[in-house]
């Protein structure tokens, strides 16, 4: 049986993961087998389902287990856990978390976390639904996962009346509709209102891009403190109510996806909230204004370098000559060029690393990285190991 896959989208601190999980906790009081997937490197997202529990996230265990070269023997055990909300109503769970602080890419820990659950045969588990819990703020490849390989069925954006969640929401909605017109499948379903205070913010940002609201979650104290003490919110009656329609439609396919949305440009965006850009481009800052009137010395960016040659890289067999010539075909200069057993081929040019992996798909890739630079966008990290799934930074 193939699970029914959901995503939840939103802005950091907005409520999504206090909505997914008593969205997953009344679907499986429904009778449904669920599991939570929370997919923030705050692996914070199944606390509430869990009893206030911390899960292990599947990053560390990974690497724990790489550090002593058994990553080839992770069992479903190490990464996805169960509890039973009320006696024969179990739930489960797993928080995909991310790297070390300072030390890694959050989105690729995303990319590579569903690299690690697919090898585990998700796609085999007797489930009826994974509900994922995924940060909208940032827009790097990893976190953009579930649109771009069309892992997540549907897409439901938690959004407030306030314009910074309404921004990623708007963003969210771009993501969508780019992959959609690449042949992606993910449909958006619509908007959920938490802390509703009664105003009409999000209505207006709702009718201007077409994108309907599924439910609004008011403001409640009592929910607040239960949610801080994580606990979910069925014991207020509102609320239980409120998580029971929305799951009942769920199951029950009442909600059509929205096919006839539209993201707003910055203009119209501001218009929601009755601002204007103003007329013009920002004034320049001088460089009186940044060293004073008399600049203590040349600027850095114009020292004197002795120039060096430029390093010419040997490829040290055909298949990394093939990586070579490509990536020069498309202007990319390649500085250095690596290759190892669990990253396979990496290219780097000046200050940006390729991660071209395997040899396969190589066309594929190629064509996402040139893509990428005809963007004009700067970068320093480009990760096209997998060819549906690339990221970057």
């Amino acid at each position: 049986m193939t699970a029914r896959m959901l995503a939840i989208y939103g802005k950091g601190g907005i409520g999504k993961s206090f909505t997914t999980s008593n969205l997953t906790a009344r679907l499986a009081f429904d009778g449904y087998r669920v599991l939570q997937l929370g997919c923030d490197p705050k692996h914070d997202s199944c606390n509430t389902i869990f009893d206030g529990h911390s899960l292990p996230t599947l990053g560390e265990v990974w690497r724990s287990h790489k550090d002593k070269g058994t990553d080839d023997t992770m069992t479903v055990g190490d990464v996805i856990f169960r509890n039973d909300l009320a006696p024969g109503v179990p739930i489960f769970g797993c928080e995909i978390g991310g790297p070390e602080v300072g030390r890694g890419c959050g989105g690729q820990g995303i990319s590579h976390g569903f690299k690690v659950l697919e090898r585990l045969g998700m796609d085999r588990w007797n489930l009826d639904y994974v509900v994922m819990d995924f940060l909208g703020d940032v827009v790097c490849g990893g976190f953009a996962t579930p649109l771009a390989r069309s892992l997540a069925e549907e897409v439901i954006i938690v959004v407030g009346h306030d314009r910074q969640s309404l921004y990623a929401a708007n963003n969210i909605a771009r993501a969508a509709r780019y992959f959609q017109s690449m042949g992606g499948t993910t449909q958006v379903l619509g908007l959920i209102v938490n802390r509703d205070d009664g105003s009409d913010t999000v209505d207006r940002f709702a009718a201007a891009t077409g994108l309907p609201i599924l439910t609004r979650v008011p403001l409640n104290q009592r929910v607040r403190v239960l949610a801080d003490a994580c606990k979910l919110s069925f014991e207020v009656e509102e609320f239980d109510q409120i998580f029971g329609d929305l799951a009942a439609r769920i199951a029950a396919r009442e909600i059509p996806p929205c096919t006839d949305y539209e993201p707003l440009g910055y203009e119209d965006f501001l218009a929601v909230f009755d601002a204007v850009e103003p007329a013009g481009a920002p004034q320049a800052a001088s460089e009186a204004d940044l060293f004073g009137e008399a600049p203590a010395g040349p600027s850095p960016l114009f020292i004197d370098i002795p120039l060096e040659p430029v390093r010419q890289v040997v490829a040290a067999n055909p298949i990394q000559r093939q990586v070579q010539e490509m990536m020069e075909a498309i202007g990319v200069h390649v500085t250095d060029l690596d290759e190892d057993r669990e990253d396979g081929i990496t290219v780097t040019s000046g200050s940006v690393e390729i991660r071209i992996g395997q040899p396969d798909d190589l066309d594929q890739k190629a064509a996402f990285v040139a893509a990428l630079l005809r963007t004009g966008q700067a970068f320093s990290f480009i990760d096209v190991r997998y060819a549906d799934a690339p990221s970057y930074a």
